[in-house]
């Protein structure tokens, strides 16, 4: 075995905190039919690489369900695999020691090269020429990198390279960043190498790829970047994970239409779109099983939602089962699995921008958030940066206002 592929998918995502309150990160669905640890996925098997592990911590039964023996992605072939790795005795305290403590698996293998993947971003890459660069150059360790805003920076683990792209040095996080220059927390590692940095450190608890492995290699071995330049977002947020889902609604983003790079996933059996006479939709994704007799705009709408007479929809992303009564209207709203919003409803109003009193650092912009299996009654209004837990008591619902900045749970 050349390579072995070895995910991260253990993320609680606590800032995607109504959508993660069931599952895991990496299982949250996105782009309508989709959930995002597809993407990592599909591009192991289109670059090749078959045999994969997936490290899973918080939450894992939807994504152990969704994953499965693997076969939408190809990998329950003899010559494949997918193999769903849980903590034994502690959890995961940081990447490398989630690494660390699967360790006998990358052993046991004994693969040339190691890919290590996050399950929680969005992109399409072809790790083959990667891999490629990490072969001419020689390299123990290749970071993935791309340039970002200079004003985003500190948000990411920085690299300064020099002219043959050899890594310099390397700060997680910078307050004052001295290079745009991110690691997109995508590794190829000579398993050796990799092997001996784990072990070099074993009384680190905590041990942590772009804390501690990394700017020790960077010291002792050859660490050079990969430099990528197309389609990758973090949607670690809930504007970037509104925002990413929109982007697929226009030609400038992912193209998910490519016959040469399809993106995989586990579809359910769901009959056609159908369009009622006096429906109006444009720039959206529409998903199977949708019936649609109101008006959709900008927006993406996953398997089996209704949309009711005289309902608008836009600018939100609405994720599978919800049913959207008569005569709604629903704006810069993310809505979870199998809520009923009731006839007459508003939703997204108003402009009042109060940012949520209980958490301002995950909805100021306006955007509001409905946890799944939900009902909400008739002429229900919302106003801005409300977040409706899904364990939210039923008997809080029953009100006819919610003003912005609330949160209900």
């Amino acid at each position: 075995m050349e390579t072995l592929a070895i995910i991260l998918a253990g993320g609680r995502g606590s800032r995607l905190d109504i959508l993660s309150e069931r599952r895991s990160k990496p299982a949250v669905p996105f782009g309508g039919k989709f959930r995002i640890i597809d993407f990592a996925l599909s591009n192991c098997t289109n670059s090749g690489i078959f045999q994969i592990g997936i490290l899973t911590q918080y939450l894992p039964l939807s994504l152990n369900e969704h994953i499965g023996v693997g076969k939408p992605w190809d990998l329950d072939r003899r010559d494949s695999f997918v193999t769903l790795l849980q903590p034994n005795n502690s959890w995961y305290e940081g990447t490398a020691d989630a690494i660390r403590k699967n360790l006998e698996f990358v052993k046991r293998y004994a693969s040339k090269y190691v890919l290590i993947l996050s399950g929680d971003h969005i992109y399409k890459m072809d790790y083959s020429k990667m891999i490629e660069q990490h072969k001419k150059t020689g390299a123990d360790l290749t970071i993935a990198a791309k340039i970002v805003p200079l004003e985003e920076a500190s948000r990411f683990g920085i690299l300064e390279t020099d002219d043959t792209l050899r890594i310099q040095k390397f700060v997680e996080k910078p307050k004052e960043p001295k290079s745009n220059k991110a690691s997109m927390g995508i590794y190829v590692f000579s398993t050796q190498a990799l092997i001996d940095a784990i072990e070099s450190h074993p009384d680190i608890n905590d041990l942590d790829f772009g804390m501690h492995i990394i700017p020790d290699m960077i010291n002792k071995k050859k660490v050079y970047a990969y430099e990528y330049y197309d389609y990758w977002k973090d949607v670690g947020t809930y504007d970037s994970y509104l925002e990413a889902n929109l982007e697929l609604c226009h030609d400038t983003a992912l193209d998910l239409y490519d016959p040469n790079w399809k993106i995989y996933t586990k579809s359910e059996d769901l009959p056609p779109v159908k369009v009622g006479e006096n429906a109006k939709i444009s720039t959206s994704l529409i998903s199977n099983g949708c019936r649609i007799d109101g008006t959709v705009e900008e927006s993406v709408l996953s398997p089996g939602v209704i949309v009711g007479k005289g309902s608008i929809v836009k600018h939100s992303v609405i994720l599978n089962d919800v049913v959207i009564g008569d005569n709604c209207k629903i704006e810069d709203t993310i809505i979870d699995k199998n809520t009923v919003i009731g006839d007459n409803s508003v939703i997204g109003t108003g402009n009042d921008m109060t940012p949520n009193k209980d958490n301002p650092k995950v909805l100021s912009s306006g955007l509001n958030v409905i946890g799944k299996k939900l009902i909400l009654p008739a002429g229900l209004v919302v106003e801005r940066n409300v977040r409706i837990f899904s364990s939210t008591d039923p008997k809080e619902i029953k009100v006819k206002h919610i003003s912005s900045g609330e949160t209900l749970k």
